[in-house]
């Protein structure tokens, strides 16, 4: 890149607010590849940008013309400030998807520290093994089920992305203001998102599924199940179809409630771990390392920034403050809230609790951070964090056994955080029919999809270890391979 590049990048964080703002977020139909776009901005490509295809594009000659302008006098119009804003927002969003790469990181510590040391291997080989099947199979077929283009609003499935410099790939023309990004910046982006749903449910089922059971089933739920429910929404299917469109700005529903709503059908197959439900009552299987479960937590703190920030889909600043604002804000009173309810019902001060807290409020706020104010935010983090606490011991009370209280933070919070949206946004806006609408489809087809595919999966192969594999660890039953080698159990 030449000092000028540069120069003009760091400048970017002075012109960025000549632009127009969007007020767009990744709940906005974004382009597949091979779509055509609607609107073209009022912005021109750099002058160096080699032309695309037979140059018969009308958009890309729209906007070499708009490079090329004159005003009224005849002078040339500086539009330079275009080419930044075009820059930084590729620039900020491959930063975001590192970040919710760095997420799965968090997964893995939160889910290890929150099991038994026995079974520790076996939940970081699972989360390794998610993200590598996530990011091929959603090359392979999720990114064009994702965003199909013009389909049936339900279903379609398809093929592998190709060359995504292609047609406009890199270039304004690929989604305008809206979508200010390459074709590539687009999929990597939203591939960081894909295995989230896959590991949502590894927490759930942890020490005691079988992991060649277990990594068919995440393998099928990431490539197909996900994809195709995400397409209802993002992709332009049904629910951005609807009058009042379906809101879910980075995913309460479409991506956490998914992955809720498929744990939970995973577990009711499964069975609760040996030992945790007697006839004397519940007996707590404690997690092997709070240090570990904290670090994880705030792993996935600092990756929501990402998650939420990133689905701006660009560099605006309005939107942009907005969401990184919300997004902590919801967090901490999450947290916050979930300390006192459990202080109050537990008598004691609960540090697990407080973690799933801090993910409660995350969820709460991602469906609407960037349309709520800074009480809003406040209160849908609170309530989520109250619901967290809630939810984990109705869930132990009916004998649903969830390791890492998954089915709480994603499922139950996932609805929360999407009504949330009508609750403390402009009710002329959002509508609450098609926000339950949403919820209903994506849940109910999360479900129902688990079922069948793991329920196909325990009928053929099994998906629960034998006794003694559970009682001596899946760690040295399924890897032959402890965590930690200091001789402890």
């Amino acid at each position: 890149m030449t000092l000028r590049a540069l120069a003009l990048a760091a400048a970017a964080c002075f012109v960025i607010p000549l632009m127009p703002s969007t007020g767009f977020g990744q709940d906005e139909e974004a382009p597949a590849p091979t779509e055509e776009v609607a609107e073209t901005p009022a912005v021109a490509e750099a002058p160096e940008a080699e032309e695309p295809g037979d140059g018969t594009n009308e958009q890309y000659q729209a906007l070499v013309e708009g490079y090329n302008a004159v005003d009224d006098d005849g002078k040339p119009v500086d539009v330079s400030e275009a080419f930044d804003f075009f820059t930084v927002s590729m620039l900020w969003t491959v930063i975001a998807a590192a970040m919710v790469f760095i997420m799965h990181l968090g997964f893995s510590t939160l889910e290890a520290g929150l099991c038994q040391q026995k079974n520790v291997v076996n939940i970081l080989f699972k989360n390794v093994f998610i993200i590598c099947i996530g990011l091929l199979t959603y090359a392979f077929v999720g990114f064009n089920t994702h965003y199909p283009g013009d389909f049936n609003g339900f279903l379609s499935i398809g093929g592998p992305i190709g060359d995504l410099n292609d047609a406009n790939g890199k270039t304004w023309a690929y989604g305008g203001l809206g979508l200010a990004m390459t074709g590539y910046g687009d999929f990597i982006f939203q591939a960081m998102f894909a295995a989230t749903a896959a590991t949502i449910v590894s927490g759930a089922v942890a020490e005691r599924v079988k992991l060649p059971s277990f990594m068919i089933f995440a393998t099928i739920l990431v490539a197909i199940g996900y994809t195709v429910a995400g397409s209802w929404h993002w992709g332009g299917g049904f629910l951005a179809g609807l009058d009042t469109p379906f809101k879910d700005f980075a995913g309460s529903t479409v991506v956490h409630g998914f992955g809720g709503a498929a744990a939970l059908a995973c577990v009711l197959l499964l069975g609760a771990r040996r030992g945790k439900y007697t006839k004397d009552g519940i007996r707590p299987i404690l997690g092997h390392s709070q240090p570990m479960a904290v670090i994880g937590v705030f792993l996935l703190f600092f990756g929501w920034f990402g998650f939420n920030g990133g689905s701006v889909l660009s560099a605006d600043p309005g939107p942009l403050g907005l969401v990184f604002t919300t997004t902590a804000l919801a967090a901490a009173a999450g947290g916050l809230f979930s300390i006192i309810t459990s202080w109050v019902i537990l008598k004691k001060p609960d540090l697990s609790m407080a973690l799933n807290g801090i993910l409660g409020g995350l969820v709460s706020i991602t469906a609407a951070a960037d349309v709520v104010s800074v009480m809003g935010a406040i209160a849908a983090g609170a309530i989520g964090g109250v619901l967290v606490v809630l939810s984990i011991l109705f869930f132990d009370k009916i004998k649903i056994d969830d390791p890492v209280g998954a089915i709480s933070v994603h499922g139950v919070c996932g609805i929360w955080g999407t009504l949330a949206v009508w609750v403390f946004g402009d009710k002329t806006e959002f509508s609450l029919v098609s926000q339950i609408i949403g919820i209903v489809s994506v849940y109910g087809f999360a479900f129902i999809f688990s079922l069948i595919v793991f329920g196909i999966i325990k009928a053929v192969m099994g998906v629960r270890v034998d006794a003694e594999e559970e009682e001596a660890g899946l760690d040295i039953a399924e890897h032959g391979s402890p965590a930690y080698t200091d001789g402890h159990s």
